[in-house]
């Protein structure tokens, strides 16, 4: 079954043209795989079950969006752009996070009614690059409703079904790592009384030293090699002096740059990027990891290392 994945019928081709009469995205598809069995069923979205595995287990995104992400990236199966998870697999680790980045925009898309220019200047280049030239956000702006009801169906008959257990295992090991982190920092704060309190509020997955030493005098590096992404959970808005704030207060003055993703004044900031003063700085906030979770009052934020866009063009 595995080997006919790819060869799935698709009911809507996309000229770029989304027929109101087919709004559901495939429900001819999802009504035969019902039957299967759930290890049929498995089998046949193996290649599906592969890329939420490596977002959620190798690149630690949130589950939950992660299988957001998923359910997209088969919506857009379904109404035509044809392999998307397939090439997906194909990238590096690297552009996969950033096309994960993208989706999550995607989504907010299809998901406000009330979308801004600005959040539809932003720019989605790798999935244009990897899909189709025409694939922009005015496309998911201008078809919400439809895209909004296909990925209802594919989340509730494709998603919860077959990457539950995936899912599951996912939110255990976060779980597990963050009660280990939390025991390891209040360790950390009777070792060293001078640290503020409450930082093991602050960090979610990924330990972080506290207090070690590094340059507060900007590297004579390009700006870009020393900047961190961030990323804010949709729903709970964080404001840029709360991000300064929390790093300035845990990690010192580090903080060369903030620009945070501009907006309407009644509209949240998705991401942020953070220029340090240093190279050393990243590696202090990151802890040596690929990706850092943390908890700025109350809120998650997603912390990486910033990747220019023409690396992932060379990548």
């Amino acid at each position: 079954m595995v080997a006919y994945y790819d060869e799935r019928p698709i009911r809507v081709r996309l000229g770029v043209d989304v027929d109101d009469d087919d709004d559901d995205g495939g429900t001819d598809v999802l009504e035969t795989m019902i039957s299967l069995s759930d290890e049929e069923f498995n089998m046949f979205h193996n290649i599906d079950r592969t890329i939420y595995r490596l977002l959620v287990i190798d690149l630690w995104r949130d589950p939950v969006e992660a299988l957001q992400f998923v359910a997209l990236w088969l919506w857009l199966e379904r109404v035509g752009f044809k392999h998307v998870v397939k090439k997906i697999l194909s990238l590096p680790y690297t552009v996969v996070n950033e096309l994960a980045d993208e989706a999550f925009v995607c989504l907010n898309i299809i998901h406000n009614d009330q979308a801004s220019t600005s959040c539809l200047s932003s720019d989605v280049t790798s999935m244009q690059n990897l899909i189709h030239d025409d694939l922009c956000l005015q496309f998911f702006a201008r078809h919400r409703l439809i895209a909004m009801r296909g990925l209802a169906k594919i989340v509730n008959e494709v998603c919860m079904r077959v990457l539950r257990d995936i899912m599951q295992a996912a939110m255990e090991r976060n779980a597990t790592r963050s009660l280990a982190n939390h025991a390891q920092i209040k360790q950390q704060q009777v070792q060293q009384p001078t640290v503020q309190p409450g930082l093991d509020q602050g960090v979610g997955y990924g330990p972080v030293r506290v207090g070690l030493p590094w340059s507060q005098i900007s590297d004579v590096v390009p700006p870009d090699d020393r900047t961190i992404f961030v990323t804010f959970s949709k729903g709970y808005p964080v404001h840029e002096w709360e991000v300064r704030e929390f790093f300035t207060r845990f990690y010192g003055n580090c903080i060369e740059s903030l620009h945070m993703q501009e907006v309407m004044p009644t509209e949240q900031s998705l991401f942020a990027r953070i220029v340090c003063r240093s190279t050393s700085a990243i590696e202090m906030i990151l802890n040596g990891s690929d990706k850092a979770k943390f908890n700025i009052n109350g809120k998650h934020v997603w912390a990486r290392k910033f990747v220019p866009k023409y690396l992932h063009q060379l990548s």
